[in-house]
C-alpha cells in the first residue's frame, strides 16, 4: 500500500510533468483557475483509492458488513478533462465548447499590407510610343562633298544684277514681296523654236505661276523623294506661237553662267533644260549639296529658287 508521503510525491511529479508539458507546447495555455480545477479533480481521483484501502483495513478488524455501492460514474467534465489529457500535444491548439469560461472566438490573421514597388525599381519604365508610319525605300544617302565652295581665285561672289528680278549675288533673285512692290509683276526671256528656228521674247505671269509651282511642290513634296519628278527633268514646252509647233519652244541659255536668267526658267518649268554643270553652278553659290544626279540637283534647285521668292512657304527641304 502507498503512504501518504509517496502518494504527495506523486502528486508533486505529476503537476511538475503538467507543467513541462505546457512550457514545450506555446499554443497550449491553461490560466491559473483552470490550474485549480485540474488539481481538484486529481485529488478526487486519487482518493478513491485511498478510501477502498481505508475500507479494506477496517473490514480487516471488523466482522463483515454488506458491500459498499459502486462508485459513481464520472461526470462530464471529469470525461472531458480525461479526454484531453489523453490526447497528443500535436493535436493542438486545443478547442473549447462556447459555453466553456475560457472560449474564446477563432479570430482570423489581419492581412498583410500590399507590398508596393520599390521606388528603386529596375523595371524601366516603359512609357508608351506613337505609331510612325513605314519609311519610304530610298537611295542610300551619300557623304556630301564641297557643298560650300567658294568662288575661284578671281572670282567675287558679288556681279552685276543681269535682270532686274535678279540680285547682285550669284543665282540668286528677289524675293515675291520685293518685285511686287517695284510693280515687276511679268517676268520675260529669250525663246526658240526647234522648228521654224524663230527667237523670240516670252513673258510669263510672276504671281500666277508661282502659286501654280509653290502648290504642286506642297502637293508632292513628299512623295518626291529627294528627285526631280519627271515633268521637271523632261519638261513640256510650249507651243511656238509662229508656226503653232507643240513643244517645240526652247529657253535660250545664257553661255556664262551668272547671266542665266534663273526666274523665267522656274516660272516656265523648263530648268530641266540646263546642263549638270549649270544646275551645279546655282547649288553651289547657294550652299547646296551639288553632287549626284541630275534629277537630285534639280530637285534642290526648284526648291533653292522657289525659297528665294517666298522663304516662309513650304519649300525646306
Amino acid at each position: 500500500m502507498m503512504n501518504e508521503e509517496d502518494k504527495n510525491q506523486e502528486i508533486d511529479r505529476k503537476r511538475k510533468h503538467i507543467n513541462t508539458n505546457n512550457n514545450n507546447n506555446q499554443d497550449f495555455t491553461f490560466t491559473n483557475t483552470y490550474h485549480q480545477e485540474f488539481d481538484d479533480e486529481l485529488e478526487l481521483s486519487l482518493s478513491l483509492p485511498r478510501q477502498k484501502s481505508s475500507l479494506l483495513s477496517s473490514s480487516s478488524s471488523s466482522p463483515p458488513s454488506p458491500s459498499p455501492s459502486p462508485p459513481a460514474p464520472p461526470s462530464p467534465s471529469q470525461l472531458s478533462m480525461q479526454a484531453l489529457l489523453a490526447q497528443n500535444p500535436s493535436q493542438l491548439p486545443l478547442q473549447l465548447p462556447p459555453s466553456h469560461p475560457l472560449y474564446m472566438p477563432f479570430m482570423s490573421p489581419l492581412p498583410s499590407p500590399p507590398q508596393h514597388e520599390s521606388l528603386t525599381s529596375t523595371t524601366p519604365l516603359v512609357y508608351r510610343q506613337e505609331s510612325t508610319p513605314a519609311p519610304i525605300l530610298s537611295r542610300p544617302s551619300r557623304a556630301r562633298r564641297n557643298s560650300t565652295q567658294a568662288p575661284r581665285d578671281g572670282k567675287s561672289d558679288t556681279v552685276p544684277a543681269p535682270f532686274p528680278w535678279a540680285t547682285t549675288h550669284r543665282a540668286t533673285v528677289h524675293t515675291i514681296d520685293y518685285l511686287l512692290s517695284k510693280e515687276i509683276v511679268s517676268i520675260t526671256g529669250e525663246v526658240q523654236c526647234k522648228r521654224c528656228e524663230h527667237q523670240y521674247e516670252m513673258e510669263f505671269d510672276l504671281k500666277e505661276k508661282f502659286i501654280e509651282i509653290g502648290s504642286f511642290i506642297a502637293d508632292h513634296k513628299n512623295t518626291m523623294r529627294d528627285r526631280a519628278p519627271s515633268v521637271w527633268m523632261n519638261p513640256v514646252l510650249p507651243t511656238c506661237k509662229f508656226c503653232n509647233q507643240e513643244n517645240s519652244v526652247k529657253p535660250i541659255i545664257a553661255d556664262k553662267k551668272k547671266e542665266i536668267n534663273w526666274l523665267f526658267l522656274l516660272l516656265g518649268q523648263m530648268l530641266g533644260c540646263c546642263t549638270l554643270e549649270q544646275l551645279k553652278y546655282f547649288c553651289k553659290h547657294t550652299k547646296n549639296h551639288r553632287t549626284g544626279a541630275k534629277d537630285r540637283v534639280l530637285y534642290l534647285a526648284y526648291l533653292g529658287l522657289c525659297k528665294q521668292l517666298d522663304p516662309d512657304g513650304p519649300f525646306d527641304r
